[in-house]
């Protein structure tokens, strides 16, 4: 199985792309196409039909995933954008910081 560096409910700022600097918590992430969905970023506009949940249809604005290595995992302590790394700590597999060398 493969192993992502950003998982569902990280806080990552876009690194390139159309939306770079934009910040946002990871909602979704999808390991087969190594994608995501951040909150508030990379919104697209969809056309909805009519339904019995949306009776009105129309368009709405939705999060579009974007690729994983256009995120870069924010550091909570500073605030800055850091890469992550895995190591054994007490015998289990853990993601740490590389700027503060902190568990995540």
């Amino acid at each position: 199985m493969k192993k992502l560096k950003i998982r569902t409910g990280d806080t990552v700022r876009v690194i390139t792309g159309d939306h770079k600097g934009a910040e946002g918590k990871v909602l979704r992430v999808s390991i087969e196409d190594n994608k995501a969905i951040v909150e508030g970023v990379n919104m697209v506009s969809k056309h909805e039909k009519p339904s019995a949940k949306n009776p009105q249809g129309g368009i709405t604005k939705k999060e579009a995933f974007m690729n994983i290595s256009n995120l870069s995992l924010i550091d909570e302590k500073s605030g800055e954008t850091t890469r992550v790394g895995f190591e054994m700590r007490d015998g289990k597999k853990v993601r740490f910081s590389k700027k503060s060398n902190e568990v995540i």
